[in-house]
């Protein structure tokens, strides 16, 4: 993209705009993960039938992910995030028309796409208002994520409590959650291609700094993907508690991973990515640790505290190194997503497989080994560090700050 100068005012109005958009992301994803049940009713599919239509989101988003450069060399930055975000939003109905398997599986692979496109383009903006302000804001968008997640989680909860049908819920919040998307884009920063950038190809491999990059957050969506899906059966299954105290573990660390990314970024400004991520690593290793060893529910809680408190800032701190770890920002992030994208769908079917060859609690030991591995790949992250533009004060030149380099 062309280097537009904006003023500070500019450059901070659009941070929240960003954090407005990642907030709306994640209200879709959790307004879709609570309506699940009713998806599999009407649709009538087998439990193994519903956990390969569930495949077909990360599927879609693979594919389509690199496409958002494409369409954002294209249109220009705001109204790419613009149409891909509101595309997103309004796939969130598409599920719950599903009436058969091959539907559903064809809903879910539209939705995943859209997701996937949409983040890379908010996430590439994250990354350019981080640089103009000289300072990590990565983790703080993310936590917005996890917060409007939150947020469509607990609207769907009381959905679904309340008996209504999924169909009339998802158009509702599509609708809603589209227009406060279209409001939060209009003070997002408007970045285009200059004359002479080439256009990124439509399909590419991620660049090599972007696998290095990915590996760091394939170790960490590998441990959320686990805790989410399988603490409750943990604590269920291997310390016999009950349903209610199991249930309340996974919304824990939930809530504690949207903490600890609302706070990082004060963190990794003091101490910088590496470090930050090499103590996240020690800490979601202590905290696998715990997992494994626990005779005790407390303790088994204690640890997935730990693993989420050690991993919730890694993923934003990747997708920000690779935005500043070459020329094309969209394609290394994409590059990132695609990598993270695929820990988070192998994960739970992995630690499903090892447990059922072996025990759960071997599973958990693989998942303190990646957390180890977020101590010894944290370097690459250094990579993607390097001398952020400075925004102008307010009232400065408007000539200067409509200037392309």
């Amino acid at each position: 993209m062309g280097e537009v100068v904006y003023d500070e005012r500019t450059v901070r109005r659009a941070r929240y705009a960003v954090a407005a958009v990642f907030a709306v992301h994640g209200a879709v994803t959790g307004s879709f993960a609570t309506r699940v049940p009713w998806i599999q009713d009407h649709a009538s599919v087998s439990p193994g039938e519903l956990g390969l239509a569930l495949a077909f989101p990360a599927f879609g988003a693979s594919v389509a992910m690199p496409l958002a450069g494409r369409i954002s060399h294209s249109f220009g930055a705001r109204t790419a995030l613009r149409g891909l975000i509101s595309l997103w939003t309004l796939a969130l109905v598409l599920p719950s028309l599903a009436p058969n398997l091959w539907t559903l599986c064809l809903a879910l692979f539209v939705y995943g796409a859209t997701a996937g496109m949409a983040d890379v383009a908010m996430n590439a903006l994250g990354v350019d208002v981080e640089n103009r302000l000289g300072k990590s804001i990565m983790s703080g968008l993310h936590g917005m994520w996890s917060v409007g997640a939150l947020t469509g989680s607990a609207a769907g909860t009381l959905a679904a409590h309340l008996g209504s049908d999924a169909r009339l819920h998802h158009a509702l919040a599509a609708v809603t959650l589209t227009v406060l998307a279209l409001v939060a884009c209009q003070w997002v920063l408007d970045l285009r291609p200059t004359q002479d950038e080439e256009p990124p190809p439509h399909f590419a491999l991620p660049p090599r700094s972007a696998l290095l990059i990915g590996a760091v957050g394939f170790c960490a969506v590998f441990a959320e993907g686990a805790s989410i899906d399988w603490s409750a059966v943990y604590l269920r299954d291997q310390l016999g508690t009950s349903a209610g105290l199991a249930a309340a573990c996974t919304t824990a660390f939930m809530l504690t991973m949207a903490l600890a990314r609302i706070a990082g970024d004060a963190i990794v400004n003091r101490y910088g990515a590496v470090r930050t991520v090499r103590a996240g690593g020690v800490l979601a290793a202590l905290g696998g640790l715990l997992v494994v060893v626990a005779g005790h529910p407390a303790v088994a809680m204690a640890g997935f505290a730990l693993m989420g408190l050690g991993i919730a800032v890694v993923v934003p701190l990747c997708f920000a190194a690779a935005g500043r770890s070459g020329p094309n920002a969209s394609l290394a992030i994409a590059g990132v997503a695609t990598i993270t994208y695929t820990s988070g769908l192998i994960a739970p079917s992995a630690i499903g497989t090892l447990a059922q060859a072996t025990s759960l609690m071997v599973s958990f030991g693989l998942v303190m080994f990646l957390a180890c591995g977020l101590v010894v790949l944290a370097g690459v992250l250094r990579s993607g560090e390097r001398d952020r533009p400075k925004v102008t004060a307010p009232g400065g030149d408007p000539a200067a700050q409509r200037a392309r380099s």
